[in-house]
């Protein structure tokens, strides 16, 4: 992966994007914020004067794309497309106790999401909870403490992308390797942006 490029790639509906973004976090609970950003990226995904950078429609073959279209000066938040090629998906991992909201623009992903049962210093035990699968045009939200799961494109032919909502730049996150009985250990993984 490459080093954050700037300037943010430009983008048809860039402004209309960021505004909805904008009005979205002016609230003060998360949970109003998670619940005003989803209804927010539905219609942004369905709005045909936003059409993502041509960068997002070009997967990499050996990892998803993480691309960061703009980070607000202002309020913090950070927008990042994902480029899933077939079959590709993360690890078990969190959110580094930041919310977000996630929206699928184009394809499927499906989503699983992990319960915490304990923790022993860097060993955590997870019991797997149910499997979504967002349809495109569809957004969901990670609120912590409820933020470990999966993502994974659902698609063996077809890429996806993504757009994720970040409360502040995510620069790093914890992964969890799966151990036996339900155990991961927990390591922390840098993340970068790949070049648009």
């Amino acid at each position: 992966m490459h080093d954050q490029c700037t300037p943010f790639p430009p983008f048809h509906g860039r402004d209309r994007l960021i505004a909805a973004v904008d009005h979205a976090v002016q609230h003060d609970d998360p949970k109003q914020i998670a619940e005003t950003l989803r209804a927010a990226l539905r219609e942004a995904i369905a709005d045909s004067r936003i059409q993502l950078p041509a960068c997002c429609h070009r997967p990499i073959s050996d990892h998803y794309a993480r691309r960061e279209l703009y980070r607000s000066p202002a309020h913090g938040y950070s927008i990042i497309a994902m480029s899933w090629a077939p079959g590709q998906g993360t690890p078990l991992h969190d959110h580094s106790g930041l919310w977000c909201v996630e929206g699928v623009w184009l394809g499927q992903l499906e989503v699983t999401r992990y319960r915490l049962l304990e923790r022993e210093g860097d060993r955590f035990r997870f019991q797997q909870e149910a499997t979504l699968i967002g349809d495109c045009g569809s957004a969901g939200s990670l609120i912590p403490p409820h933020e470990y799961h999966t993502l994974r494109n659902a698609s063996d032919t077809q890429m996806a992308i993504s757009v994720h909502v970040y409360q502040g730049e995510m620069t790093h996150s914890a992964i969890f390797e799966p151990e036996a009985n339900g155990w991961y250990e927990r390591r922390l993984k840098e993340m970068a942006t790949d070049a648009a």
